[in-house]
Formats: C-alpha cells, structure tokens, sequence
C-alpha cells in the first residue's frame, strides 16, 4: 500500500501528518512536537491499524502488508526535519532573501508558487550533487 502523507506545521507550533489512506476504517495521521515526533506517531497508528484489522478479520490483507510511505512537506516541517540545512546558505543557492526564508522556515511567511518552485529546484540540485559525491 502507497501512502502520501502530508506534514504541515499548525498554528500552535506542532506538527501534523495528514493522509487521505486508510487502513480498515483506521485513518492514518500522525501528531507531535517536532516531524520526527509525527512520523513515529504515524508509524504507531500504522502498526495499531494492522492490529484491529487482524484482530476484526483474522489476517492482514496483503495490500496492508508492506506500506511505503511518502512524505510532503510544507515549508516549516521541511526545514525542521532536515534541520542541519543552513538557511543563509541555501536561501542563496535557491535566490531567495535570506530574511524571507528563514520566515518561511518557522512558518510565519508563506511561499507563493514561483517561490515554491524556486526551493523545489534548489533541493532537487542538491540531492543530485549529493547522491554524485563520493569519498
């Protein structure tokens, strides 16, 4: 089973993981003070899940078997997650202020669209210069 899940930063500071997916009538989300806090708790209804669907119909299907998971991030969870990024830098490597970005880090600026593609780019060219690097 393929689930896209969605983490967005709320209003109160957490952290919050949407998906559309099901597992029975279990819906999958995950809640926590930081992304990996939300992702474990994800996991844990996951498992949770698979359990009440054995226990209500005596094995798992296959389709709930194996589930990969793939993650959208908003801006805010994004630069939380993978919070060794330097924003001052990559701010630069995207051209994009460096003031705005880090306002779109903490989640009190939005990116409009272009902005969004312009960030999109950056980390698509620093994955593939990472994924070429060797030592």
């Amino acid at each position: 089973m393929k689930v896209t899940a969605i983490i967005e930063k709320g209003a109160d500071g957490k952290y919050a993981i949407i998906s559309n997916e099901e597992i029975g009538d279990f819906c999958l989300g995950g809640f926590g003070d930081s992304v990996e806090e939300a992702k474990a708790d994800l996991q844990s209804v996951i498992k949770e899940a698979q359990n009440e669907y054995v226990k209500e119909h005596g094995e798992l299907s296959q389709s709930y078997k194996t589930i990969t998971i793939s993650y959208k991030y908003d801006l805010a969870a994004f630069f939380n997650f993978f919070d060794w990024i330097n924003i001052s830098k990559f701010a630069k490597a995207a051209g994009i202020n460096e003031s705005k970005m880090r306002q779109y880090k903490v989640g009190s600026a939005f990116a409009g669209e272009r902005t969004k593609d312009k960030i999109q780019a950056a980390i698509k060219r620093m994955s593939a210069e990472l994924a070429s690097a060797s030592l």
